[in-house]
């Protein structure tokens, strides 16, 4: 059975602990305010650790020693590294999540090694744009792991492509389109589609081929 350590006690804790608890899951749940610790302890019982999930010995009294996965979801990004960098590096924890408060500081848990990483703003950001109709370039998701992100692009009248077959194209190296949403239908690109004008692209691709995907896909803004 999977054992799961949840450093922070909040919405997102209560909540991921709740559903891995009901799934069957063994689970911890980490909880420095005494309040919150109250409440969780009446649903958790003994499951529900009151302390600083960035203290050792408080990591140690929820288990981490034995945990399959650590999901750190306080509200304080540089404990959320700290965290997530103990479970790695001093208890070999293989599965490590990390929640972004600010997407500003999406950088430090990258240089830190902390690439399970799941952002809230960056995704209702992407979520808006999506729906927005102007919308030209979206970033819907990120594979730091593997080194791709995923983006949709809307082929707009004008580019150097429309009207032109897949397969008589030369896509930018590190540039995998994997999904053509046209006329609320989805078609899987192959050769002979044609790019039409309006199509929403769903593309994969090595972070910084965006520029080279957007100079095919948009016209020249003159």
């Amino acid at each position: 059975m999977m054992f799961a350590v949840i450093a922070g006690g909040g919405k997102a804790g209560y909540s991921l602990g709740r559903l891995l608890h009901e799934r069957g899951y063994e689970v911890a749940i980490i909880e420095q305010n005494r309040d919150r610790h109250r409440r969780l302890a009446q649903e958790f019982e003994h499951a529900v650790v009151l302390g600083d999930a960035t203290e050792i010995f408080i990591l140690e009294r929820a288990g981490i020693g034995r945990a399959d996965v650590v999901v750190a979801v306080t509200g304080d990004d540089e404990d959320n590294i700290i965290i997530s960098q103990v479970a790695m590096h001093k208890y070999g924890v293989k599965k490590v999540i990390a929640r972004v408060n600010n997407p500003e500081n999406q950088e430090a848990f990258d240089i830190l090694g902390v690439t399970n990483t799941v952002s809230p703003t960056n995704s209702l950001l992407s979520l808006v744009e999506h729906e927005m109709p102007s919308h030209k370039l979206v970033h819907l998701l990120n594979l730091r792991k593997e080194n791709l992100e995923i983006v949709e692009i809307m082929l707009e009248a004008g580019s150097p492509i429309e009207g032109k077959r897949l397969d008589g194209i030369n896509l930018p190296a590190g540039v995998l389109l994997i999904s053509i949403l046209r006329d609320s239908k989805a078609l899987v690109p192959q050769g002979p589609t044609v790019l039409n004008a309006g199509d929403q692209v769903l593309a994969i691709l090595e972070p910084g081929r965006e520029d080279e995907l957007a100079r095919m896909f948009l016209k020249e803004q003159g």
